[in-house]
C-alpha cells in the first residue's frame, strides 16, 4: 500500500505530492487527464510566492494599483505566473521524488484508506488526500452544503500591451477598476487587467462574488462596452478567458481524508486567491504528513486560520448583502486603509491580530451606514440567491 494517494492534478495536489515524494513517503498523484494543460490565469502578491520558487516560473512583476471612487497606489508588487513554466516545475519534481502519476477519476472513499474510480477500479493509500478542487471529489455527504453557492465570475479578453494602454498604464497592474465604464445598472463588476508578460495583458471584466454568479455572457457584454468606451478594440481571434469558481465552499468534513488547496478551502472568499498559499504550505503538511494525518489537518486549519477564514466569510457576506451601488464606496474606505491593514485582509490565512485589527480600522473608517452594513450579517443567515442574472 502506497502512503500517500493525492487526489486532483492542479498546482496544489501537484506541490503536495512532490513535497510528499521529497520527504521519503511512498506517493501516487490521481490526475483525471494528466497530459491536460493548464488554461487558468494564476496570479498573486509577489511577497506571498514560497522562496525558492524559479524565478521563470513569474512571468510578469508591476506595482498594483486600485481604482474605487479615485485611485489606490497598493505599494504591492503584483506577480502574473508563467502558467507552462509552473506546471513544468511542478511536473520535474514528481519525477525527481519518484511520484507516480495515474490516471483516473475519483467518485468516493467507501471505506479508510480506499478511493473508488469512476471506472469501478480502487486505489489505496495510508493517507488520502482531497486536492481536487472546488469540486471537493471525496467530501462526505453531510459536509456538502446545499445553499446556492457565491461565486466568483468573469471573462477576458487578451489584447497587445499598447492598446491596453488606456486602461492598463505600462508597468503597473490593475486589481480593481470599479468605474461603471460599462454603462450599466444592476449588480456590480470591475476592470481587473494584469501584464502577462510577452507584451500582452489580459482585460477581464470580473463579478467579485455573487450568490450566483454573474453569467459569463454579461459579463463579455460589459467588458466589451468598457474596452469600445476606451477606444479598445479586441481582435477577432483574441485568447478569451472565462472564469466561474465558488468562494463559500464549507471545510472539507470528511474524517478519512485530509483536503489540500481549493477542495480545504485555502480560497480566500475576498480574492479568490489559493495558488501562493498552497505553494508555500505544501511543504509545511508534507512534514506533519511524516507524523500524522492529524499534525497535517493541523498545519491547513489551525485554530487562527480557521478564525481567520470565519471573519474573512462575514466580510463575504456583507459583500453580498451590499447594495450595488454602494460598493465602489465601500472599496474606497477599505483601499484608503494603511498598508498593514489592507495586508492583513488581503494575504495570510493565521494574522487573526492582524485580521481583527484590519476590521476594526475598516469599522472606524466608516459611516454609520457602512457599519450597519458591515455589522448585520453577524446576526444573519446567508444572503439569499439572487435571480440568475
Amino acid at each position: 500500500m502506497d502512503d500517500v494517494l493525492v487526489v486532483g492534478g492542479g498546482p496544489a495536489g501537484r506541490a503536495l505530492a512532490a513535497a510528499c515524494g521529497a520527504r521519503g513517503l511512498r506517493t501516487v498523484l490521481l490526475d483525471p487527464a494528466p497530459d491536460r494543460p493548464w488554461r487558468a490565469t494564476y496570479a498573486t502578491w509577489s511577497d506571498e510566492l514560497p522562496a525558492g520558487l524559479p524565478d521563470r516560473i513569474v512571468a510578469s512583476r508591476a506595482p498594483g494599483r486600485v481604482v474605487a471612487l479615485g485611485e489606490h497606489r497598493l505599494g504591492w508588487e503584483y506577480a502574473v505566473l508563467d502558467v507552462p513554466a509552473l506546471r513544468g516545475h511542478l511536473d520535474a519534481e514528481l519525477h525527481r521524488h519518484g511520484v507516480g502519476v495515474r490516471a483516473g477519476r475519483a467518485v468516493g472513499v467507501p471505506v479508510p484508506h480506499t478511493v473508488t474510480l469512476a471506472d469501478g477500479r480502487p486505489a489505496r493509500a495510508r493517507i488520502i488526500v482531497d486536492a481536487g478542487g472546488h469540486r471537493q471529489p471525496l467530501q462526505s455527504g453531510a459536509g456538502r452544503d446545499a445553499r446556492r453557492a457565491a461565486e466568483q465570475t468573469a471573462y477576458g479578453l487578451v489584447v497587445p500591451a499598447e492598446r491596453a494602454a488606456p486602461l492598463v498604464a505600462s508597468g503597473t497592474a490593475t486589481f480593481m477598476d470599479w468605474r461603471r465604464d460599462h454603462g450599466e445598472p444592476g449588480w456590480p463588476t470591475f476592470l481587473y487587467g494584469v501584464p502577462l508578460g510577452g507584451g500582452e495583458v489580459l482585460l477581464e471584466e470580473t463579478s467579485l462574488a455573487r450568490r450566483p454568479g454573474l453569467p459569463i455572457p454579461v459579463l463579455r457584454r460589459r467588458l466589451l462596452a468598457r474596452l469600445a468606451r476606451h477606444g479598445i478594440v479586441a481582435a477577432v481571434r483574441a485568447s478569451d478567458e472565462r472564469v466561474r469558481f465558488p468562494v463559500d465552499r464549507p471545510r472539507h468534513r470528511h474524517p478519512g481524508v485530509l483536503a489540500f488547496g481549493a477542495a480545504a478551502p485555502l480560497v480566500h472568499p475576498s480574492t479568490g486567491f489559493s495558488v501562493a498559499d498552497a505553494l508555500c504550505l505544501a511543504p509545511r503538511v508534507a512534514d506533519a504528513l511524516t507524523r500524522s494525518p492529524a499534525a497535517a489537518r493541523a498545519v491547513v486549519w489551525s485554530p487562527a486560520a480557521r478564525a481567520v477564514h470565519m471573519l474573512r466569510r462575514r466580510g463575504l457576506e456583507a459583500l453580498l448583502r451590499m447594495p450595488p451601488h454602494e460598493v465602489p464606496a465601500f472599496f474606497e474606505v477599505f483601499f484608503g486603509l494603511g498598508a498593514r491593514h489592507r495586508w492583513a485582509y488581503l494575504t495570510g490565512r493565521d494574522d487573526l491580530a492582524g485580521m481583527v485589527a484590519a476590521m476594526a480600522a475598516l469599522f472606524g473608517r466608516s459611516g454609520w451606514a457602512l457599519r450597519g452594513r458591515l455589522v448585520g450579517p453577524a446576526f444573519l443567515s446567508p444572503a439569499p440567491a439572487l435571480d440568475p442574472g
